[in-house]
């Protein structure tokens, strides 16, 4: 029998490193450009975490590590795309295998060794009331820290004036050129950003869900990030229902797998995948012909 508080409470921790992810890129495409540079990102910020972790001996010297790592990593997208106006996807798709190549490299050092753990917040009493007690109270600082960042985009987003700016270059970056805005640092802040988001999702797989090295072990998570922002339609918190809905599925086929059903573990592996190429079919089927959504230029 699985417990449905103990499963919604494993689904936001499965949920924490896509949400992160995700919300990052979601400011990145918001200001008109395509990073699919994420798994790369994600992954250069589980190597640095977990390197940074052991080094200073508190997961908390990981986490930012990890953010400075995947920020640089994204500059350098940036000054490839913004600068150097080379094309955004191929560059993204090079960012991915690159921060793949560092990460594995690097890792070696790092295999097999556990990482400092991140305590669970303990409210006391608080965190034993029946069912929400372990929902709301008992879950690790990052969780929490991933619910205020998505709120604190929305709200940047829909209410202060570097949210307007930033959807209008995304919106049109000709118009936001001639009123005198500065496109190019606009797109790098928000590209640093994405980077620094995609960062902290990677830390949290070497340091809390594993939590050690493993070669990969985004697993395509960056992807399922770039898709969950595409189901969302550039919205923080349909975005956030996004994400947990691709833990809940992660979650379900390991209750699934623990429980002794007579499901090949392949098609359990395969499930979240399935349920997110089903989410973007469903998403735009309802579009007219040649209609992609958003589109976002090669270069600018």
């Amino acid at each position: 029998m699985i417990d449905p508080a103990l499963l919604i409470a494993s689904l936001m921790v499965a949920s924490t490193p896509i949400l992160l992810a995700a919300i990052g890129e979601l400011v990145v495409e918001r200001s008109g450009v395509l990073n699919l540079g994420v798994e790369g990102m994600m992954i250069t910020g589980a190597i640095c975490g977990i390197a940074a972790a052991l080094w200073a001996e508190t997961p908390w010297a990981g986490f930012l590590a990890a953010a400075v790592g995947g920020a640089l990593l994204s500059l350098l997208f940036a000054l490839l795309t913004q600068v150097l106006m080379s094309n955004q996807v191929a560059t993204g798709l090079a960012l991915t295998l690159f921060g793949l190549g560092l990460s594995a490299l690097i890792g070696q050092s790092y295999s097999q060794i556990r990482a400092p753990s991140l305590q669970r917040i303990d409210l006391g009493a608080l965190t034993d009331l029946p069912v929400v007690g372990r929902l709301l109270f008992g879950q690790d600082p990052m969780v929490y820290i991933s619910l205020l960042i998505v709120a604190g985009t929305w709200a940047f987003l829909r209410f202060s004036r570097a949210g307007l700016i930033l959807r209008a270059v995304g919106e049109n970056h000709d118009a936001a050129h001639a009123l005198g805005y500065n496109v190019r640092l606009v797109r790098t802040c928000a590209i640093a950003f994405g980077g620094a988001c995609a960062g902290l999702g990677g830390a949290y797989l070497s340091l809390v869900r594993v939590p050690q090295w493993t070669d990969g072990m985004t697993a395509g998570a960056g992807w399922i990030a770039l898709a969950i922002v595409v189901f969302a339609s550039w919205r923080p918190w349909r975005l956030l229902l996004g994400a947990y809905l691709f833990g809940g599925v992660t979650v379900l086929q390991l209750n699934l797998q623990a429980g002794g059903f007579a499901i090949p573990v392949q098609y359990l592996s395969m499930s979240p995948y399935i349920v997110t190429i089903l989410v973007l079919v469903v998403m735009n089927a309802g579009r007219a012909p040649g209609s992609l959504g958003r589109t976002f230029h090669a270069s600018h």
